[in-house]
């Protein structure tokens, strides 16, 4: 079964080196077996975050890759829920997992814990090492 998957900057950050233990997440995006949601604003902070993190050259190849792929599903959150109160920015993940209906967010971001509690919209978190050991048992 396909799943549906935001990823938080820092995840996919994590996940973009083969010396990652989590290069495997990066991997099997690249192999189709998760489809990526995103939306413009997600684009953007990975592009620049990535350039910040390891170079302007490595935020180009993958934010390209990810616009190439197939297995991405884009987005425009025309409405803004709001969700977080402690990290606004962290909200761009939160709308695009609920427009795209996403499975779950993957993040490290201890904000999103602030969703655990609210009933509705429903958006689930998993942590990065959870999200691994899913694709390692398919």
């Amino acid at each position: 079964m396909n799943r549906f998957v935001v990823l938080d900057t820092n995840c996919l950050l994590q996940s973009l080196s083969r010396r990652s233990a989590y290069y495997k997440v990066w991997e099997d995006f690249i192999l189709g077996k998760y489809t990526l949601c995103i939306s413009n604003d997600i684009i953007e902070e990975y592009e620049e975050i990535i350039a910040t993190h390891m170079s302007p050259i490595a935020a180009q190849i993958a934010v390209e890759a990810i616009l190439r792929a197939n297995n991405v599903l884009r987005v425009d959150a025309q409405f803004h829920f709001n969700l977080i109160k402690a990290d606004v920015d962290d909200n761009k993940f939160v709308d695009c997992a609920i427009v795209a209906n996403a499975d779950y967010i993957v993040t490290e971001d201890a904000h999103f814990n602030a969703l655990k509690s609210i009933p509705f919209p429903r958006v689930r978190i998993k942590r990065l090492h959870e999200f691994y050991e899913e694709l390692l048992s398919r």
